[in-house]
């Protein structure tokens, strides 16, 4: 059975620092590139972070380019996403997501960031 978990969210002031993670089992972790998107309340989903399957690119929302990074254990089959300088307009829904083009994509049931003072 599939199952990607995602944990790490919660409340945080702003220019704090939140370390979401991303548990996987049920397929071959290391075979699917993985992407962090994000749905905040009234708006579309996002796209956030994606990473390679090897890890050796990444790529990152304007929005949040320079503040966040994404990473991988291949070893562990977890990613994760390191937020620092949160403002209130991350505040949203963050999912975390697999995809392979030949097998298709898998979701978490997403976990909640709220950033307010």
């Amino acid at each position: 059975q599939v199952q990607l978990v995602e944990s790490g969210g919660g409340l945080v002031q702003p220019g704090g620092s939140l370390r979401l993670s991303c548990a996987a089992s049920g397929f071959t972790f290391s075979s699917y590139s993985m992407m962090w998107y994000r749905r905040a309340p009234g708006k579309e989903r996002e796209l956030v972070a994606e990473i390679t399957t090897t890890g050796d690119r990444t790529n990152y929302a304007n929005s949040v380019k320079g503040r966040f990074t994404i990473s991988r254990d291949n070893d562990k089959n977890t990613f994760y996403l390191q937020m620092n300088n949160l403002k209130p307009e991350d505040t949203a829904v963050y999912y975390c997501s697999a995809y392979n083009v030949y097998r298709g994509r898998h979701w978490g049931q997403g976990t909640q960031v709220t950033v307010s003072s």
